[in-house]
C-alpha cells in the first residue's frame, strides 16, 4: 500500500510518467502474446480442418473395402460350392471305378489335380510366413511332376466308360467355373487389401495431426494464460494511473479554490509551473482538504 497523498507534486508527475510507460509495456506485451495465441489458433484450426478431411476420406475407404471384402466372399461362397460340386462327382467317378482294374489311375491323377488347385488357392490367398509359402511351392512342383507323370501313363490307355468321360467333362466344367470364380476373389482381395493399406495410412495421417492438433491448443492456452496476466497487470496499472490523475486533479482544484480567495486575476495568469510550484509550496494545507491512496 502506497499513498499517493504523501508524494510531492514532482513525484507524483514522476510516478504517473513511469505508470503511463510500465502501462503502454504491459499492452505492448499482452498484444504481441495475443497476437502469437492467435496464430497458433489458426494453425491448430487449420491442422482440425485438415484432419476432419482425412476423416472423411478414411470413412470412403473402409466404405469400399467392407464393399469389396463383402464381394470377394460371394465369389468365395460360390467358388467353394463348385469344387465342392466336383468332388462330389470325383467321388462318384470313385465309386463306379472300382469295379474296374487298372483304372485307379485315372483318379490318382485327378486328386492330384484337385490337390494341386487346393494348394495353389491356399498359396494365393491364405497368409503365411516365407517358409511356409516355401514349402507349398514345393509341394505344387512335387504334384504337377507327379501329375504330368501319370497324365501321360493315363494318356496311353485307350479306352475309357462313357459315362466317366461324361462325369470327366462335368467335372472341367465345374473346375472352369471354380477358376472363374477364384478370378474374381483374387481381384477383389487385391483391391481390398489396396484400400485397407489405403485406410491404415489415414488413420497413421490422422494420428499424427491430432497430437499436432493438441500440442497446439497446448501452447494456444499456455500464451493466452500470459497474455491474460498481462492484460490483468496492465488493469492495475490503468488504476493506478487513474488514482494518481484523480490525485494530481484533486490538488489542481483545491489550488485553483485557494488562489481563487486570494486574487481570481492573479489564478488567470499563472501557467502550469506556476501552479505546481504554488501546490508544493502549499502541501500542508492542502492535504488537510483530505488525501487519495491506491493499493499496488
Amino acid at each position: 500500500m502506497q499513498e499517493l497523498a504523501s508524494l510531492s507534486s514532482k513525484e507524483l508527475k514522476q510516478e504517473l510518467g513511469k505508470a503511463e510507460e510500465k502501462y503502454r509495456q504491459l499492452c505492448d506485451k499482452r498484444d504481441e502474446l495475443n497476437q502469437k495465441a492467435r496464430l497458433i489458433k489458426q494453425e491448430r484450426d487449420m491442422l482440425n480442418q485438415e484432419k476432419k478431411k482425412l476423416i472423411e476420406e478414411m470413412h470412403e475407404a473402409k466404405r469400399i473395402r467392407d464393399e469389396l471384402v463383402k464381394k470377394m466372399k460371394e465369389h468365395k461362397k460360390k467358388r467353394s460350392e463348385y469344387q465342392q460340386q466336383a468332388r462330389e462327382l470325383i467321388s462318384k467317378k470313385r465309386e463306379q471305378r472300382k469295379k474296374y482294374k487298372g483304372n485307379n489311375l485315372f483318379l490318382k491323377v485327378e486328386e492330384l489335380k484337385l490337390e494341386i488347385r487346393r494348394l495353389e488357392y491356399e498359396q494365393e490367398t491364405v497368409p503365411m510366413s516365407p517358409k511356409e509359402e516355401e514349402r507349398v511351392i514345393k509341394e505344387i512342383k512335387e504334384k504337377k511332376k507327379e501329375y504330368e507323370k501319370l497324365k501321360s501313363q493315363l494318356d496311353q490307355q485307350k479306352t475309357v466308360e462313357i459315362d466317366l468321360e461324361n462325369l470327366d467333362n462335368a467335372i472341367n466344367q465345374l473346375f472352369e467355373m471354380a477358376d472363374k470364380e477364384h478370378e474374381m476373389v483374387v481381384k477383389y482381395y487385391k483391391e481390398s487389401q489396396e484400400y485397407h493399406n489405403k485406410f491404415l495410412k489415414l488413420v497413421e495421417e490422422i494420428t499424427k495431426l491430432i497430437n499436432e492438433s493438441n500440442e497446439k491448443h497446448k501452447q494456444y492456452l499456455e500464451i493466452k494464460k500470459k497474455a491474460d496476466e498481462y492484460h490483468r497487470k496492465a488493469v492495475e496499472m490503468r488504476s493506478k494511473i487513474i488514482a494518481i490523475r484523480k490525485e494530481r486533479r484533486s490538488r489542481y482544484e483545491k489550488a485553483m479554490k485557494m488562489l481563487e480567495e486570494f486574487n481570481i486575476n492573479a489564478r488567470r495568469m499563472m501557467d502550469s509551473e506556476e501552479i505546481e510550484k504554488f501546490i508544493e509550496e502549499n502541501m500542508e494545507k492542502l492535504k488537510k482538504e483530505g488525501k487519495i491512496s491506491i493499493g499496488l
